[in-house]
């Protein structure tokens, strides 16, 4: 089964309200009003979800128990009022959660932007493959790129309230590391997270017709190369239209990690380009995923045929 367009939500106006959530790890609250401060600076009115500070009591890695951090997420996408929901930060345990949201809810409510990365990856599949819906892969509320980067904050600005104005996608460091030109439907996040859904009862069947958006943190080479390897091996790959690469952070050498992807991807036959500027680098370009593009290694750039956003 090739990729589809999936249901872009409507862009934001002045006044909307705007929901954070916790879905992974724990968030420190000074960082999460300096990101609330940044919103409302956007003349967006925060809605802060009553489990978002919340520490699980055991283990610590995680913000809250599962099923509070499901409802927030339920409650805030469902809410009529909230037009946007944001993810305050990531880390782990959005897998822990995701079953327990109701999918069915989330439908019924329509699509609104849902925005987060990293291992947020687990929720923009699970809106993709159980609700239909186009998601951002961007800044989140209490991260530092958010924070402190003017350009991440720019691009999820223009994203939501111009969406027009952000077409083509892709920092000055991108370009070709496979050529060629492909198009083909958006889809991806944290790469180990994509290789953790196999298996699951709703992963995606496949990136057959898709531009796979890849990045990760703090995975060795070897690792990276293992997780490759799975995707390769359990023929997710197959069929795949191009690949984006973003950051790398913490992966070892990028001399490395590109040798890396030159032995795994370019045997695909497909345009992949490099150093687009999504993930967990300095700057966390909004990409949207979901949507029909064009890939191309010449000029190192993603140019949607839609505004993310309607």
């Amino acid at each position: 089964m090739t990729l589809t367009p999936l249901t872009r939500p409507p862009r934001l106006v002045p006044g909307d309200r705007i929901a954070v959530v916790s879905p992974s790890g724990p968030v420190p609250a000074e960082r999460l009003e300096a990101g609330l401060d940044i919103l409302r600076g956007w003349d967006l009115e925060p809605v802060v979800m009553p489990h978002v500070l919340d520490e699980h009591p055991r283990l610590g890695y995680l913000a809250g128990a599962d099923e509070a951090r499901a409802r927030d997420l339920e409650q805030a996408y469902v809410d009529p009022s909230v037009s946007a929901v944001m993810c305050a930060r990531g880390g782990y345990g959005a897998q822990r959660m995701v079953d327990l949201v109701d999918w069915a809810a989330i439908r019924a409510a329509g699509p609104k932007a849902f925005i987060g990365y990293s291992d947020v990856t687990a929720l923009h599949e699970a809106f993709a493959v159980r609700a239909g819906m186009s998601t951002l892969h961007g800044a989140m509320t209490a991260a530092m790129t958010f924070l402190k980067d003017a350009p991440t904050q720019e691009s999820l600005r223009a994203t939501l309230f111009e969406p027009e104005s952000v077409m083509t996608l892709g920092l000055e460091t991108a370009r070709g590391l496979v050529p060629g030109r492909a198009r083909g439907i958006t889809l991806g996040g944290c790469v180990s997270l994509l290789a953790a859904e196999l298996g699951t009862p709703h992963a995606r069947p496949s990136a057959r017709g898709g531009l796979l958006l890849i990045e990760d943190v703090g995975e060795e080479p070897y690792r990276l190369d293992r997780i490759l390897t799975q995707l390769l091996r359990s023929g997710w790959l197959d069929g795949v239209a191009g690949l984006a690469l973003g950051s790398w952070a913490d992966c070892g050498p990028y001399e490395n990690v590109r040798t890396l992807f030159q032995d795994r991807l370019a045997g695909l036959g497909v345009p992949v380009v490099e150093e687009v500027g999504f993930g967990h680098g300095p700057t966390t370009l909004t990409m949207p995923l979901g949507v029909p593009a064009v890939l191309d290694a010449g000029t190192g750039t993603l140019t949607l045929d839609a505004p993310a956003l309607t």
